[in-house]
């Protein structure tokens, strides 16, 4: 399990590079999201953006987080109909998730931390 630091590279541009968490890390992430609604919101918000801002490698690992923190695999298997492995296969840094799988789990989400999802397009 990775997840990704932006680092300044030569030139002044990001460079993403894939890091390894601590298990302390992880914890933390859980705690925080299940004990701060607002904090899990973030985290919802962060893998929204990055997916409509074309980082979807860092989007599922934001996203494999959060489900971590919130529904669970198990529960979200359940609930999108698919294996959990295959759940966590999709939202690793190699997954390849369909759209029609990312909306479930998005949705499987939104229901689990009781939030309406609204896009907001502006001007950049």
């Amino acid at each position: 399990m990775g997840k990704i630091q932006i680092a300044e590279g030569k030139g002044n541009e990001k460079e993403a590079m894939i890091v390894a968490l601590t298990r302390d890390f992880k914890q933390t992430v859980v705690a925080r999201a299940k004990s701060d609604p607002a904090f899990a919101q973030a985290l919802l918000d962060e893998a929204l953006t990055l997916f409509l801002n074309g980082e979807p490698d860092t989007a599922k690992l934001v996203l494999r987080e959060l489900v971590n923190a919130t529904v669970g695999f198990e529960a979200l298997a359940a609930d999108v109909h698919k294996p959990s492995k295959s759940l966590h296969r999709m939202l690793s840094a190699s997954g390849n998730p369909t759209m029609e799988s990312l909306s479930a789990i998005f949705v499987a989400i939104k229901k689990a931390l009781h939030v309406e999802i609204k896009a907001v397009v502006t001007a950049g």
